[in-house]
């Protein structure tokens, strides 16, 4: 998981190259990331409406959806305009969504108890895998072409291990036949829906977040000058999101010893408090506003993988992987708005208010989780060291 992420974000990880080399303007060039999320979420859905993640064995479609992003991250370099660049994007997102779901339905496999703690790994995994490649823009200056051939290289050894370096776990879910209402499971029932709203709350914030922060931070480098300031948002953006694996794996521990609705709710208070004001730090110490992002970046992530957990534990057995595609397919949606609107009130109002725009997601997201603790627990957490 860590290395076949590595191509979600290789565009965002240079992108000032990339609108250089597109002629794109700021708000043009969150389109790099948005036809990700699109290509994510149409893949998504094809997956689900045919039953994909239920219907392959997850570590084989892990591997055909790492190829298929790589070789579609690859046309960033032949892409003649930004219009073919879009569709290549577009066509990696729909790669990835063959890799995401079946991961985690891959590694459910292996859990019983600490489920929690094992998907929070996984979602630590994708964070750190999505993190990558601004560290490999770092370390290569001004090379956008290295950065998408790094990341594409990443992508298929991931998929590559997951396929013949792994294997399945001792409880596996049940077989699936071909049933195109399995689609509809995530909504026929009230804690599922539930759980979604708080992955939509969740989704709301977090996409935005990485798509935009390293902008932000070399914004706030510019302004005083800083010299390298394009290098040192980039390792600034690895660091902010990269602690998000640590987020990941504290929140499954969490889950498992005090309940899954419980630690996505906490993590979410975290991360829409950080949301309120950030941005406002513009003249602020950068080394401050770097701690503060740290901090946005452990918990706004720190969530994510509970909702999946829920799913795993309370959707009918032979539907998981397509309930889980249909989640995130889902939630996926919102990220393109989020994405999308963050420059266009940055551009009108700044940073503060952009970010401030991020907060309501975590707090309907937090409500939801009040909601559904209250109708007891979706199923008996057991601690991770049981």
């Amino acid at each position: 998981m860590v290395l076949s992420m590595t191509t979600w974000f290789a565009a965002a990880a240079v992108l000032s190259e990339l609108r250089s080399e597109f002629n794109l303007s700021r708000v043009g060039g969150s389109w790099l990331t948005i036809a990700v999320q699109i290509g994510f979420v149409v893949g998504a859905v094809v997956s689900s409406v045919f039953n994909l993640a239920d219907l392959i064995a997850p570590r084989r479609l892990v591997l055909i959806g790492a190829v298929f992003a790589s070789v579609a991250n690859l046309s960033l370099l032949i892409a003649p305009n930004a219009a073919i660049a879009l569709v290549g994007r577009g066509f990696t997102g729909a790669g990835l969504a063959m890799v995401y779901p079946p991961a985690l339905k891959a590694a459910a496999t292996w859990f019983r108890s600490g489920r929690g703690v094992a998907l929070g790994v996984m979602v630590g995994a994708l964070t750190l895998g999505s993190a990558l490649p601004h560290l490999v823009s770092a370390l290569g200056g001004v090379d956008w072409e290295a950065t998408i051939i790094a990341t594409s290289i990443l992508t298929v050894i991931g998929g590559l291990i997951a396929d013949r370096g792994a294997r399945d776990g001792p409880y596996p879910f049940g077989r699936a036949v071909f049933d195109r209402r399995r689609i509809f499971t995530v909504f026929e029932d009230r804690r599922l829906r539930l759980a979604t709203l708080g992955y939509f709350g969740h989704m709301w914030e977090l996409y935005a977040m990485w798509s935009w922060f390293g902008v932000f931070y070399l914004d706030l480098l510019d302004r005083r000058g800083t010299a390298d300031a394009a290098q040192w948002a980039s390792v600034a953006a690895f660091l902010v999101i990269g602690s998000g694996a640590l987020g990941s794996w504290l929140g499954g521990r969490i889950s498992d010893r005090k309940g899954r609705e419980w630690a996505a709710g906490s993590a979410m208070t975290f991360s829409g408090f950080i949301a309120l004001f950030i941005g406002f730090l513009v003249d602020a110490p950068p080394i401050l506003v770097l701690i503060l992002g740290v901090f946005w970046g452990f918990w706004v992530v720190a969530d994510s993988a509970q909702f999946s957990t829920i799913v795993s534990e309370i959707a009918d057995q032979e539907s998981v992987g397509t309930a889980l595609t249909t989640q995130l397919a889902s939630g996926f949606v919102l990220t393109v708005l989020t994405i999308f609107l963050v420059p266009v009130i940055e551009g009108r109002w700044g940073w503060g208010w952009a970010f401030l725009f991020l907060a309501p997601g975590p707090v309907a997201g937090t409500w939801a989780m009040v909601r559904l603790r209250s109708l007891g627990p979706a199923a008996e957490s057991i601690p991770a060291s049981a």
